[in-house]
């Protein structure tokens, strides 16, 4: 891995929020609009997560696989790449590049265990060719830094590193990789808007704090409204309308 975000890969290839939404013309024509799009990036997400539940891994490979598979849609099309194979597949190679690796096979078992709907249902060679077109779309740029990276010694420097607030930063953060944020923003100002975020709800004045940071506290800001009114539009995320939206890729029937 890169030792240093501003050297690194992640850093270079960070994009513009009017990239990440981009709906590619192929799924466009198939009739789903960028609420779709954001729909079943956020179900893949959670599924992702679902699956590393059942197989026990760390949550830093669930984020990098939330990552890679975020990426993806970024320059490849639904309609070509089914979510429902490159969650998992994303979650195999994600376990490979943090040196945590779970078998295909294991996944394999998982999904069948988990999912009844066989459009969810795959064998190890689909995982295992779903994994080299990854790669591809990728351009095998595999480095992803994470928030949590600095959010432990962040917590403890502001003096609000006791279990209450620590608990309530990382679930914030976990949530985050129901968005897009890392792709668009370096992960420690995402972390900076969480705890900014939770310092706020548990009634902490972190206000000398930040300004010794000498962080631009317009942009933290600004991150951490996209968070909240990313929490207040999840009330409107159902399975029914995943489903809808999935419809309209019409894969592997």
């Amino acid at each position: 891995m890169a030792a240093n975000f501003w050297t690194s890969s992640h850093y270079k290839h960070l994009l513009d929020q009017e990239d990440v939404d981009m709906v590619n013309p192929l799924d466009k024509e198939k009739g789903v609009t960028l609420e779709d799009f954001k729909l079943i990036k956020m179900h893949m997400a959670n599924y992702i997560l679902k699956l590393a539940q059942q197989v026990k891994v760390r949550q830093r490979v669930v984020a990098t696989a939330v990552t890679y598979m975020r990426r993806v849609y970024t320059r490849k099309s639904m309609t070509e790449y089914d979510p429902r194979l490159v969650a998992p597949t994303c979650l195999y190679l994600a376990s490979k590049a943090e040196e945590s690796t779970v078998q295909a096979r294991l996944l394999v078992f998982y999904i069948k265990k988990l999912y009844a709907d066989d459009k969810y249902r795959c064998e190890i060679k689909d995982i295992l060719e779903m994994e080299m077109k990854i790669l591809e779309a990728l351009n095998y740029y595999l480095v992803v830094f994470h928030p949590y990276r600095s959010l432990s010694q962040l917590l403890q420097d502001a003096g609000l590193n006791d279990i209450s607030m620590t608990q309530l930063t990382w679930g914030i953060v976990n949530d985050t990789y129901k968005m897009d944020l890392i792709l668009v923003h370096p992960p420690h100002l995402i972390g900076l808007a969480c705890i900014y975020i939770a310092s706020v709800l548990r009634e902490k004045d972190t206000t000398v704090w930040f300004e010794e940071l000498r962080v631009d506290m317009n942009l933290v800001k600004n991150i951490s409204m996209e968070i909240l009114d990313f929490y207040e539009s999840n009330k409107m995320f159902t399975e029914d309308r995943v489903n809808a939206a999935l419809q309209k890729l019409a894969l592997r029937p």
